[in-house]
């Protein structure tokens, strides 16, 4: 159903308005400008009502003080609302409004049965958003929607206990759309009741990174009012961020970090620790840094579950060079999306863990104030007749696509063989091969590693005849046995070997400044342009996949191995939207130990591969692997 259906005003009337630049209203009533099907900027930022609310969290005591939890709601809107002007809400929920803390991270090197053996020191360093800092007031205020920005519970002004994700966490953004909707209860700073006659109803929810995650877990709930989301760099599934297939793995840049060492980091309510020290030491315990299984635990922080439950439309976004948040999850959120024909937009950038308004600066803006015009204000803007997919396929090249990954995408299959060779056909005559697991080395120092090498096993395909684009999700089946140590860990890396200019994960300035909006006291509303930053490089890791081999077959189970047993094992990679170029070298590299990622057990386990019983497969949407 097309969104301007739903509208408290007829069809007729909105589509005359919207021809003539204005929406319905009465004669005293102040009224949105529309031209060109887009709302424009005619309400004054510097104008706009400031008001805080504390939202009631009904059905919520995650404090256990036998009252409900409440979240503190920063809101900016038109002056005109106080006029009888209603408009839509862009919602941000984030735990870091506030700051946060100094936390160190769990120690990752540990025994042969798993217990840590030393302590690490890095510690959890987040940005600390200033309300409003950013471009969601200056450009979005002025054209009729208010900003919300919602402290998550046990963060800053809220009461409750931070729990990384589950349940209690969904419930606090999730009570502020029920108030925008006159279904929950909110307080002034002084406990006066207030509400929110001023709004539509209307909510959609952006954000980056947890403060992205927040809109996947407010969707999965089926929330009234929710009428889309856009999470960038955002989290579908918890135990994919701190796990993969059984093991511990870490978010790329934090060794060592889990799920408790963020609730602690984001504690910064009044009298936090005395408060939940106690429910953040179980969660301590209860996420099982030693066996890395699926759990209860998990479960209850994983939004696939109600995929179904999801009515809001969604524009994705993700870096496909993020190892923070890992591109599993923006890949298993939107394959479950696809498969629901729920309304959807995906946009993949070159970029890592970072916001899509750094790259493209004025087209991210043009397709995000369509989509919110859009599905917020019922405006036809266009943006649902552009492609649904835009991929960024090297920097600053985008290709637009009708669908992600692109029609035609087909499996194709690489099999290792003798001579450390890649190769579409099986080789019958390839002998068994021997690596020993060290946990000093990095991935990169193994793949840059020429030749044979003690620590690891690396095949290649000759050189390729064309480009060859994957898109999607990569998976190795590798037959083996382990012995004579302790880690449970098996690690492919997909290789791109061959000189090219790449991005290196920075942002360069353009030297160009660019306004988006207007400008108030201490924000110019305008920005620098940047673009990704890139370098020479011999060779590029593509993606990466893991596998605890206790889990073989299953997440939520251990199953102990036979030493010296062969078993087949087969794993994902990290999806993925890359281009192999023409003359450079695909490769497979297995080790076991990923210094940066996985927890690093006593070296010495010896794995055995089979290369004539192992394959990889390869989603390829452009190219032919010869």
């Amino acid at each position: 159903m097309r969104p301007w259906k739903a509208l408290s005003v007829p069809l007729v009337a909105l589509l005359a308005a919207t021809m003539t630049g204005t929406t319905p209203a009465s004669a005293d009533t102040p009224t949105l400008k529309i031209e060109n099907n887009a709302t424009q900027p005619v309400f004054s930022r510097a104008d706009a009502i400031f008001q805080t609310v504390y939202v009631e969290v009904a059905g919520t005591d995650s404090d256990h003080d036998g009252k409900p939890d409440r979240v503190a709601v920063d809101i900016l809107r038109p002056k005109e609302t106080e006029q009888g002007l209603k408009v839509p809400v862009i919602m941000e929920s984030s735990p870091y409004y506030a700051g946060g803390n100094d936390v160190a991270n769990h120690p990752v090197d540990v025994d042969e049965n798993g217990n840590p053996i030393a302590t690490l020191r890095k510690q959890v360093t987040q940005p600390d958003p200033v309300p409003f800092d950013g471009y969601y007031d200056n450009y979005f205020v002025p054209r009729g929607y208010a900003v919300a920005l919602v402290e998550n519970i046990g963060s800053g002004r809220a009461t409750g206990c931070p729990t990384s994700g589950d349940v209690n966490e969904t419930a606090g953004p999730k009570a502020a759309i029920d108030w925008l909707n006159g279904r929950a209860k909110g307080f002034d700073a002084e406990g006066n009741p207030v509400d929110a006659s001023w709004s539509t109803g209307k909510v959609g929810m952006i954000g980056v990174s947890y403060n992205g995650t927040l809109p996947n877990a407010v969707a999965a709930t089926g929330v009234k009012g929710l009428e889309t989301i856009v999470p960038i760099a955002a989290i579908s599934s918890w135990y994919d961020y701190y796990r993969a297939n059984g093991g511990v793995v870490a978010p790329g840049g934090y060794q060592g970090e889990d799920l408790d060492v963020l609730a602690k980091y984001v504690l910064t309510r009044e009298n936090g620790q005395e408060v939940c020290g106690a429910q953040l030491d179980q969660l301590t315990v209860d996420q099982d840094r030693i066996t890395g299984d699926y759990s209860d635990l998990w479960d209850a922080r994983n939004y696939l579950n109600d995929v179904d439950k999801v009515k809001a439309s969604v524009f994705v976004v993700h870096g496909l060079n993020d190892w923070n948040v890992k591109t599993k999850q923006f890949a298993q959120w939107w394959y479950a999306l696809s498969e629901r024909q729920v309304p959807r937009k995906i946009w993949l950038h070159q970029g890592t863990h970072m916001s899509p308004f750094n790259l493209r600066t004025a087209e991210w803006l043009r397709q995000l104030h369509g989509w919110f015009d859009y599905w917020l204000q019922g405006i036809d803007s266009g943006i649902m007749r552009e492609p649904q997919a835009d991929v960024e396929t090297q920097v600053g090249t985008w290709t637009q696509e009708t669908s992600w990954p692109p029609k035609g995408t087909k499996p194709a299959t690489l099999h290792p063989g003798s001579g450390a060779k890649l190769d579409t056909r099986k080789d019958p005559h390839a002998r068994d091969e021997t690596f020993v697991d060290q946990n000093t080395r990095t991935a990169e120092q193994l793949v840059e590693a020429t030749g044979t090498d003690p620590n690891r096993l690396a095949y290649t395909t000759q050189t390729l005849r064309d480009d060859v684009r994957i898109s999607g999700t990569p998976t190795v089946s590798v037959r083996a046995s382990l012995k004579n140590g302790s880690s449970p860990y098996l690690t492919a890396l997909l290789v791109d070997y061959g000189t090219d200019v790449r991005p290196t994960g920075s942002l360069v300035s353009t030297g160009e400044s660019y306004c988006y909006g207007e400008s108030i006291p201490g924000d110019s509303g305008c920005t620098t342009l940047r673009t990704l930053g890139t370098a020479s490089t011999p060779y590029k890791i593509v993606t990466r996949g893991w596998l605890d081999v206790r889990n073989r077959n299953r997440a939520d189970r251990t199953e102990a191995l036979r030493p010296g047993k062969d078993y087949k094992f087969t794993w994902d990679f990290q999806p993925t939207d890359y281009t192999f170029k023409k003359g450079h070298r695909l490769g497979l590299v297995i080790l076991s130990t990923d210094y940066d990622y996985t927890l690093r057990y006593p070296a010495g386990t010896e794995i055995t591969v089979s290369p004539k019983h192992s394959e990889l497969k390869l989603p390829v949407s452009n190219g032919k692997l010869h």
